[in-house]
């Protein structure tokens, strides 16, 4: 400036260009503004400098001022540099919009423009417009560049279309170690995971490097996929490989994760020691998968030593540890675990409750997770759609009708039953509750239905006896393409049961191979219950014999039911001894064999059957009973005299027993 060479074109040129890759960008504007004159090239290099230093929009202005201040039209150079900014700064709209806006202008993109673009189309997972771009590459013959079918592969993996992925793999891929990566993780996100493992396999084969993303991959996409075993046995592959890859934090937090899915502590233990010999422990993402792995495998002394471990914590970790007391049944503690929260600077959000209310559910304090829901609604936290996610399963355990309305009545105002496993979790808890009208109502409301809300309203049908209706039903959804589960097919067997269909619930037996669902032992105790009860007790029994696990006290009571229906005294006592084998001191056993022996009239049995109850003192477990008033729910067992108005309750029933006998006189 001072010898007065800014005047030179050139030189400014250079300088906007030198502070633009510096990060001095208010540098770069300043010999902008002092230049006598500017040509186009001092135009685009502003632009090319606001978008390396990520300021778009401010490229995006000196592009639009070009033509009004000194009447230059924007080139190549100048789209192709805002299209790579708005891209690479995460403006995916933006970088599409613009790169029509060129094409518009008469200008054509290159290899390079559309590298840029494809990655944008891919986190929007615009399709659409990737085939569309996939056609302008192929006709423009840029199917070469590596970064174009890299692009188009990630694309169509974001889109979850894996078999376009793989045919341009097989197609234009050089096959380099990305594009294998591309597509391992693609299938891995897609659930695809023995092609994952075949291409991951593969790599090897055709001696291409087998680097940590690759492991990474497919060591997540296990456990993602619930594979837990596969996913801990690649673990220890990796670890074995004598330090060529080490495994980072984004690995060991993948296998602690499934530790704590599958409870594997003593291996949690071992990729801890490895974490501290690495120095890992104190990595905030490290930390917070000890955390939950020790927290799901109930040791919260070691959770407390892992949290103590990580000295940069942050609301994730606190939340993971505050759920982690709830749900180790800490109760006692969680008022001190949050104060030591708020110390650290940290205040519980709806987070913090959600776990609190999931593991006082958990742990079966339906009450407490209920009291806690009113709480929230009472403060300035607002419940969110997986609060209410929460708290539905705890009013259907506790059968509580008004609470339930409640927390229906919360989730229509707040938008949240429009999502379809909120609307599954309302009809469950009204087909618990006994309200089948409104259960129907909420589900036939529904326009698109999952899997989920059907097998939700299948159950409360089966639950409540409407067998006819929940094998039409069940008929409905296969006419609809939906794939039966295990939960779908116990249900229409439950449904079965109930109307005495025995035909149609072999039917639907033997239907469960056709869609890979192995029965369980309920769906056997379904069909041994349905054919003693339609009187088939031969064959009942033949299926208890020959079911490939070992019967217990549930379908050994569903054949002695049969059998006392229909009067099998031997066939009966059969299933009484096993029943009795199994539970010695359940006394509703001995009832049951009671009941076969009065039924047919034997007598001396009967007698002694009772007098072997006596000499063992069981007693017949005495019937139960409960009322919900005014969000208090009353408890009554036959002659209980624990409830605390129970002189005014038997005095009113002393009353009612006098007056209906004063009237039968």
């Amino acid at each position: 400036m001072k010898i007065g060479v800014l005047s030179h074109i050139y030189v400014g040129n250079a300088l906007i260009d030198m502070y633009g890759k510096c990060g001095s960008l208010n540098d770069a504007g300043k010999v902008f503004d002092k230049m006598s004159e500017r040509d186009c090239v001092s135009w685009n290099s502003m632009v090319t400098a606001c978008t390396a230093n990520g300021r778009v929009f401010d490229a995006l202005g000196f592009l639009e001022e070009m033509s009004r201040e000194d009447n230059f039209t924007p080139n190549f150079v100048s789209w192709s540099a805002l299209i790579g900014g708005f891209a690479q700064n995460g403006y995916d709209e933006e970088a599409i919009e613009t790169l029509y806006k060129m094409r518009g202008l008469g200008l054509e993109p290159n290899a390079r423009i559309l590298a840029s673009v494809l990655p944008a189309c891919a986190r929007l997972k615009k399709l659409n417009i990737g085939k569309e771009l996939y056609g302008y590459i192929t006709r423009h013959g840029f199917m070469s560049s590596p970064y174009i079918v890299n692009g188009l592969i990630d694309l169509y993996r974001r889109c979850g279309v894996m078999e376009s992925a793989f045919k341009v793999f097989t197609k234009f891929s050089v096959r380099d170690e990305v594009s294998f990566n591309t597509m391992i993780s693609g299938y891995c996100e897609n659930g695809e995971i023995r092609k994952a493992k075949e291409l991951f396999d593969m790599m090897e084969h055709e001696g291409k490097s087998r680097d940590l993303i690759s492991w990474n991959s497919m060591i997540s996409g296990y456990a993602d996929n619930l594979m837990f075993d596969e996913a801990l046995r690649l673990l220890v592959d990796l670890m074995n490989k004598g330090g060529t890859i080490e495994p980072d934090s984004f690995t060991l937090g993948s296998a602690l994760s499934t530790c704590a899915e599958t409870r594997f502590l003593r291996l949690g233990k071992g990729i801890h020691s490895y974490c501290i010999v690495k120095g890992l422990q104190s990595n905030l993402f490290v930390g917070g998968a000890l955390v939950e792995m020790y927290c799901q495998c109930l040791d919260i002394e070691a959770a407390q030593k892992a949290l103590n471990q990580v000295p940069k914590k942050d609301q994730v970790i606190w939340n993971t540890f505050v759920s982690g007391y709830a749900s180790c049944n800490q109760m006692e503690s969680i008022q001190s675990i949050l104060q030591t929260m708020k110390n650290d600077g940290f205040e519980p959000d709806v987070y913090t409750w959600n776990g609190i209310i999931a593991g006082y559910v958990e742990k079966g304090y339906n009450e407490l997770a209920l009291q806690l829901f009113s709480d929230m609604q009472a403060s300035n936290l607002r419940p969110d759609i997986y609060t209410v996610g929460i708290v539905l399963p705890a009013c259907s355990r506790l059968v509580t009708i008004e609470r339930g309305k409640q927390v229906h009545a919360y989730a229509v105002r707040c938008g949240f039953e429009s999502d379809l496993y909120i609307r599954a979790a309302v009809v469950d808890m009204y087909g618990k509750c006994g309200l089948m009208k409104y259960a129907k109502t909420v589900h036939n409301r529904t326009e698109y239905y999952n899997l989920v809300m059907q097998n939700a309203m299948l159950t409360a049908l089966a639950m409540h006896g409407y067998g006819e209706d929940g094998i039409a039903l069940f008929r409905e959804m296969l006419i609809d393409g939906f794939k039966p589960d295990n939960v779908t097919f116990l249900a229409v067997l439950s449904s079965c049961v109930h109307a005495g269909s025995v035909e149609t619930g072999q039917e639907f037996f033997g239907l469960m191979g056709s869609y890979d669902v192995v029965p369980t032992l309920k769906h056997y105790t379904c069909m041994v219950d349905l054919l003693s009860r339609t009187g088939q007790l031969k064959q009942a029994h033949e299926m208890v014999e020959e079911m490939p696990m070992r019967p217990d006290s549930v379908i050994w009571g569903a054949l002695l039911g049969g059998c006392i229906t229909h009067g099998d005294v031997e066939l009966g006592e059969l299933a009484a001894r096993k029943l009795i084998e199994l539970e010695p001191n359940n006394s509703s056993n001995y009832v049951m064999l009671a009941n076969l022996y009065a039924s047919t009239g034997k007598w001396v049995e009967l007698r002694k059957v009772r007098q072997q109850m006596k000499d063992e003192e069981l007693h017949k477990s005495p019937g139960c009973s409960w009322i919900e008033d005014k969000e208090e729910t009353h408890v009554f067992m036959a002659w209980d005299r624990s409830h605390k108005r129970a002189k005014e309750i038997y005095d009113i029933l002393d009353n009612l027993t006098a007056e209906m006998r004063f009237e039968h006189v």
